[in-house]
Order: C-alpha cells, then sequence, then structure tokens
C-alpha cells in the first residue's frame, strides 16, 4: 500500500500519486471504478492523504 500524496481530475476520471523510492508515480481510476469501490470522488480530490493505493491490485482504500 502506497500513501497518496496528490490527486487530480480528469476528463473520465481522477489520477492519484505517490512517492516510490524517491519517485513520483502515478495511476488513474475512471469514475465507475471509483464508484465500484465506494470511494467518494470529491473527498478523494480534496482529501488524498486519507487514501492508500494498492498498486498491484489496482484499488483505492480509505485510511482508518
Amino acid at each position: 500500500m502506497q500513501k497518496l500524496v496528490s490527486s487530480k481530475k480528469m476528463e473520465n476520471g481522477i489520477v492519484v500519486f505517490w512517492i516510490e523510492r524517491g519517485e513520483k508515480k502515478y495511476d488513474s481510476f475512471n469514475y465507475s471504478e471509483l464508484i465500484d469501490m465506494k470511494i467518494n470522488a470529491f473527498d478523494l480530490l480534496e482529501h488524498p492523504a486519507s487514501y492508500q493505493v494498492d498498486v498491484e491490485g489496482h484499488n483505492l482504500i480509505v485510511k482508518k
């Protein structure tokens, strides 16, 4: 799991960013995927540090 450092709205979804081994990495999620994962897109954009990404599983998880 990687902690998100930022997120950005794109045309069909949201791109999330994290730091891995000193490099900024990213992955994108379309709105349908976010809905399936029960992720609030607005909250993800406003509070990306509240989320973690499972890079291998292509999932987002809310940190508790």
